[in-house]
């Protein structure tokens, strides 16, 4: 650090105010009384989202340019207030006096966030506002502090242009895929053939959740699959669970097979699909999976996979889940009547073909944005230490 800087205390160059959430029958949603916020689910890049929530009764208040730090899981998290507002417990204001920039204050804790840790109690971790303002800060001169802000606005500026073009290359890397996929399965082909899953397949079903539920599972033994491991065209391994023999065999009706279909039939993930991995045989589903089971010689399980996870049919199967009377699912008579078109067999091969190199090509190019994305935060954070080490 430059020796000609100083290390100060938050609380020594600003005033730190914790939130106070008024009683409920104060909360509105017409606009009435001041905007209320409570944490960080309502922050956005820099400054703070629009409101959804009023209050007649102020408690704690924040004006605008005032820092808002989240004080309640997650611990840390920095916006600016963009107007006169009221914070509940979740939030702490933070006004600086004319010791200290607040853009210069605000990039120290972008830098600091990481670091800032509170009381991990027993039901969520926090910090209090004299954990705030014990926060070390380093700090210069006024006008230092406005150049060295000044630099990270410049250098910035740049990065979220590379930025910004890596994240639209990265979506239309994504959407070549899909709008290829889209083009694939748009609807009945005149030569394909109409079929219902049920007359395409040996099985549709699925199973139960083991007695004792997740504290029965094992560390090891035959798999069970639940919704969490189907995602959309791959197979989720992370928190996948495990059962033993006995466990298993209250569940045979629902043994997997090598090629199976697998497909998420309730709740948030509905429609979600994929083909189940050889590794995990033999496994099991519970409740909120569904096996289909293609017969070898009227359907491919990859083709059937890219038709069931294409925007076509997908927009199907969303609509049939949104008819359940308390929640989203689909019923095994749904599925067994769910209209499909399909090409011979051997056009299906060529189809998967053609669908398999350019997921190839695709995820390649979706890896070298995802990377420089990746490299341009760590670029972020090191430009931030340069410039509170005296170095920028």
């Amino acid at each position: 650090m430059n020796t000609k800087w100083q290390i100060k205390k938050i609380g020594e160059i600003c005033d730190v105010i914790a939130g106070q959430s008024p009683e409920g029958r104060f909360y509105n949603k017409s606009g009435n009384g001041l905007p209320f916020y409570q944490g960080k689910k309502e922050f956005n890049k820099k400054y703070i989202g629009k409101p959804t929530v009023w209050t007649t009764k102020i408690t704690k208040e924040a004006q605008e340019g005032d820092i808002l730090m989240s004080v309640r899981a997650p611990v840390g998290p920095t916006n600016f207030a963009t107007e006169k507002i009221c914070i509940g417990r979740g939030l702490a204001l933070i006004r600086v006096n004319k010791l200290v920039d607040k853009d210069f204050l605000f990039n120290f804790f972008q830098m600091y966030e990481s670091e800032i840790t509170g009381n991990s109690g027993a039901v969520f971790n926090s910090i209090n506002k004299s954990q705030i303002k014990n926060i070390e800060i380093p700090l210069p001169v006024i006008a230092e502090q406005k150049r060295i802000v000044k630099t990270l606005n410049e250098v910035f500026t740049k990065i979220e242009t590379v930025k910004k073009n890596a994240e639209k290359n990265l979506y239309n890397s994504k959407e070549l895929f899909e709008s290829n996929l889209q083009n694939v399965f748009s609807g009945s082909k005149k030569h394909w053939t109409k079929n219902t899953l049920k007359g395409a397949t040996t099985k549709i079903g699925s199973g139960a959740t083991p007695r004792g539920g997740k504290e029965s599972y094992k560390k090891d033994g035959i798999s069970l699959i639940r919704s969490m491991n189907v995602h959309d065209r791959f197979f989720k391994e992370k928190n996948l669970a495990f059962i033993d023999e006995k466990q298993a065999k209250d569940l045979l009706n629902v043994t997997l097979e090598r090629g199976d279909v697998l497909l998420n039939i309730t709740g948030a993930s509905i429609a979600r699909c994929c083909v189940f991995l050889d590794k995990y045989l033999p496994g099991r589903v519970n409740q909120h999976v569904s096996i289909i089971r293609p017969k070898k010689e009227v359907v491919d399980s990859i083709f059937l996979n890219y038709l069931l996870t294409s925007k076509y049919y997908k927009d199907q199967l969303l609509g049939i889940g949104e008819q359940g009377a308390t929640r989203q699912a689909i019923t095994k008579t749904q599925l067994e009547n769910f209209i499909i078109f399909l090409p011979k067999l051997k056009e299906q091969k060529i189809i998967v073909k053609k669908l398999n190199e350019l997921s190839i090509q695709t995820k390649k190019l979706e890896k070298i944005y995802t990377q420089k994305l990746a490299i341009l935060e760590e670029l972020k954070k090191s430009v931030l230490k340069k410039a509170f080490t005296g170095m920028l």
